[in-house]
């Protein structure tokens, strides 16, 4: 008999095997700055969104560790190249904000219908995804959450006053956005 716990781990093996296929497919066609980041964030993306879905919370330190690691590749970049270095610096700030704020204003508007960790993943995904990408992502995770939601509720799957996990949502909005950029 196969354990939930045993499950989890085939379905991460094998998510990760995917995801080193697409990479090795289309390496050619980003810088490797750009794999570096979008491989941190799919790998810390998907570690929330499990988290999302398994406790209906994103952990405070993997938020923490999503700050630490754009952090230690950006410095780099930086001083490497102090113009390419700071226009990156700012992109990521832009989409920091645009992520954070955005759901933060929902959360506040919305007496808190939005769970603290949405806001702070989609700040921390900001920096990583910069203004350009950030967009697109909230775009497709809120239509993909709410198309979801609306079949749920129609299906009677849900009632009007249970949550659902966003993470997973905006975890597909990343991946759309990266795999269509």
């Amino acid at each position: 008999m196969i354990t939930k716990d045993r499950k989890v781990a085939v379905f991460c093996a094998g998510f990760m095997i995917i995801f080193m296929v697409w990479l090795l497919a289309f390496a050619g066609n980003l810088s490797s700055f750009s794999m570096l980041r979008y491989a941190i964030l799919i790998v810390l993306s998907y570690t929330a969104m499990v988290f999302d879905i398994n406790t209906k919370r994103i952990p405070n330190t993997l938020i923490l560790i999503m700050l630490t690691g754009w952090f230690l590749l950006i410095m780099p970049m930086i001083s490497y190249d102090i113009t390419s270095g700071l226009r990156l610096l700012a992109d990521s700030i832009y989409g920091f904000l645009i992520g954070g704020g955005l759901f933060l204003l929902v959360y506040v508007v919305s007496r808190k219908g939005l769970g603290g960790g949405d806001v702070k993943f989609m700040a921390a995904a900001g920096l990583y995804l910069g203004f350009a990408e950030t967009v697109p992502v909230i775009l497709y995770g809120t239509v993909l959450a709410a198309l979801t939601g609306i079949i749920l509720l129609a299906i009677r799957k849900i009632g009007r006053k249970e949550t659902m996990p966003l993470v997973p949502f905006l975890f597909a909005g990343i991946m759309i956005t990266i795999f269509t950029h």
